[in-house]
């Protein structure tokens, strides 16, 4: 009874409270006016051409299915774009790719054969930020029917995901995103398991990631863009974006990012009424007191994937605290200018990318730190002023954002000092028991040779006596991580049965193949669980066994006397173990598991 008042007095209260009107109006800060050029791009409602989210005046974005319909329609009208199928989600939606080009092609070949380069751009990846949805429908409808930016396809091609997570797109309503003004209603975060798809793409779990995997190993983009809307801290700039540093895995491309895309991107952007500016994230402060942090995106993210495989990649976080229809119209500005500089730069970016491609650097740095060597450098910085206040709800500081523009500098405080670094081998083997992983390792697109008959080799194998599920991270993301605690190098002959498997690391993707197989990188395909069987033991003794064995090794052996007699000393835990006792002799036997906590897959020696 007293359960069932409460439930009514809830419901009462929320029909009545800052909950029956949308978030925006009751909770977030202060909106900053804006009233940018790029409005202009905006149709009458009345338009035959007026997007879904257009009609409803950039403050709702459509379903799944009226997105479809409407795409659909602009492409039986507009012979430049084909409408492709990438693969179905677990509640069978299709996830949809458009493909825009002056000649309509229809298939990776016949994009290929009209000599442009190419464009990848999704959105949805988290379904709440729909943001580049709505852009994007616009972009492909001025690029074609309405022929007012008819000329970018003169200068590349566009593949264009509306949404990737469809089913997390179709959990739809009021009540997703709390810290985002608009749309009225979004989808949801995850997808429909509650699986993160921009944490999915180094074990590429989900269909989402696998059909968006697929298609870039066969469609082979110049330049990916994934769109994104931010969350945190108040600041003026609306769309912000970034990539890996030059000090990651593709120095060369992040040159171009940095002098020539940058430039004219933000020259576009502010052209166009919008303030572009780096991605922002409020380093261990709740304001930007702090800094923020220039974080290095490892390989279960976009940008730390692509970069890894040398694909220039763009991570865009519009910013959540500004309006709707100003985020979508500065996405719209962002993907014109990404095919106009695409277009007339590309020469540049595809030596770029080959120099990145071509060299296999003898060290790897599999994880990173924040760099304490170096005084962090200062950015100027285009805020919005906060105060620090106690709260009587938490009982600590927290932070209220005024809306009152403040200009200055903070620091950035750069994650680029080499944390884990290995030995790139040549190549890597893998037993024939081990396929799962070289179907996984395939599925990135990364070339492995299986091996036709057995074959003998001396090899580098490690050995992991500390690893261990990671407790702070189990579950997360579906499964356990594992960390692999400090391994022993063993050199090894091995006998590989036919049917094993070879990977040379010299190959374009290389680098990412050692970010996925060394133990000791936080994406490797151990710290995800996929090898946890390593860790368990399946043979066993019994007392009766080897209390003699034990009694007659102590005899034989002075030595292991003296270090038994040193442990019992040393670790009353063990001392007051018999089980501790007998298992430390029979992991000094013949019997023991030689191959409990070895990690199987082995390093070539040269």
């Amino acid at each position: 009874m007293i359960f069932r008042s409460f439930v009514v007095l809830l419901t009462a209260v929320c029909a009545t409270s800052v909950f029956a009107e949308p978030a925006e109006n009751a909770l977030l800060p202060p909106e900053l006016p804006w009233n940018g050029k790029s409005l202009e791009l905006v149709l009458p409602a009345s338009h035959e051409w007026a997007t879904p989210a257009e009609r409803a005046a950039l403050e709702r974005t459509p379903r799944y299915d009226e997105t479809v319909a409407w795409l659909q329609r602009l492409v039986d009208r507009a012979p430049e774009l084909t409408l492709v199928s990438l693969g179905r989600s677990a509640e069978g939606r299709e996830i949809w790719m458009v493909v825009a080009s002056r000649g309509g092609a229809a298939d990776p070949a016949g994009l290929r054969k009209n000599g442009r380069p190419i464009l990848l751009a999704h959105a949805g990846i988290h379904a709440g930020e729909i943001d580049g949805k709505d852009a994007g429908l616009m972009l492909l409808r001025d690029m074609t029917v309405l022929k007012t930016r008819r000329a970018l396809l003169d200068r590349a091609n566009l593949l264009f995901i509306p949404i990737l997570s469809v089913d997390g797109h179709e959990r739809f309503s009021r009540f997703g995103r709390i810290n985002q003004r608009g749309p009225i209603e979004t989808g949801w975060r995850t997808n429909r398991r509650n699986l993160n798809l921009n944490r999915d793409f180094a074990k590429l779990e989900t269909e989402e990631l696998q059909a968006l995997a697929a298609a870039i190993n066969e469609w082979q983009p110049d330049l990916y863009l994934d769109l994104h809307v931010t969350d945190g801290a108040d600041y003026q700039y609306d769309i912000t974006y970034g990539y890996n540093g030059a000090h990651a895995w593709s120095p060369q491309i992040v040159g171009w990012l940095d002098s020539v895309f940058s430039p004219a991107a933000n020259a576009d952007l502010e052209r166009m009424g919008h303030i572009p500016g780096p991605l922002i994230f409020a380093f261990n402060s709740r304001d930007m007191s702090g800094g923020s942090g220039d974080w290095t995106a490892g390989p279960r993210f976009s940008t730390g994937w692509a970069d890894a495989r040398h694909l220039p990649a763009i991570l865009v976080e519009n910013h959540s605290l500004k309006p709707y229809r100003q985020r979508v119209l500065g996405t719209y500005v962002l993907l014109e200018s990404a095919m106009k500089t695409l277009g007339s730069e590309y020469e540049s970016l595809r030596a770029a990318r080959a120099r990145d491609q071509s060299e296999t650097p003898a060290e790897v740095v599999l994880d990173w730190q924040i760099n304490k060597l170096e005084p962090s450098p200062r950015l100027s910085f285009r805020g919005v002023r906060s105060e620090l206040y106690h709260s009587p709800i938490t009982g600590t500081i927290d932070v209220r954002w005024t809306g009152e523009l403040v200009d200055g500098e903070i620091p950035i405080v750069s994650m680029n000092q080499p944390k884990v670094r290995v030995r790139r081998p040549a190549r890597y083997y893998v037993p024939a028991a081990w396929y799962p992983i070289v179907d996984k390792l395939r599925l990135h697109g990364i070339e492995v040779t299986r091996l036709e008959k057995p074959t003998n080799v001396e090899v580098e194998m490690y050995r992991l006596p500390d690893a261990a599920i990671d407790s702070k991270n189990c579950p997360y993301e579906g499964r356990c991580r594992f960390t692999p605690g400090e391994p022993i190098v063993e050199r090894r002959k091995i006998d590989l049965p036919a049917g094993s498997f070879r990977l040379e690391t010299a190959q374009p993707l290389g680098t990412l193949a050692v970010l996925l197989l060394e133990p000791q990188s936080p994406e490797s395909f151990f710290q995800w669980g996929y090898l946890a069987e390593i860790l368990q033991r399946t043979e066993y003794v019994e007392s009766y066994v080897m209390e003699p064995m034990a009694q007659a090794m102590l005899k034989a052996d002075p030595e292991l006397r003296g270090a038994f007699e040193k442990k019992l000393i040393d670790d009353a835990d063990f001392a007051g173990d018999a089980r501790a006792r007998l298992q430390w002799f029979y992991e000094k036997t013949p019997f023991y598991d030689s191959e409990h906590r070895l990690y199987p897959i082995a390093r070539s020696v040269d």
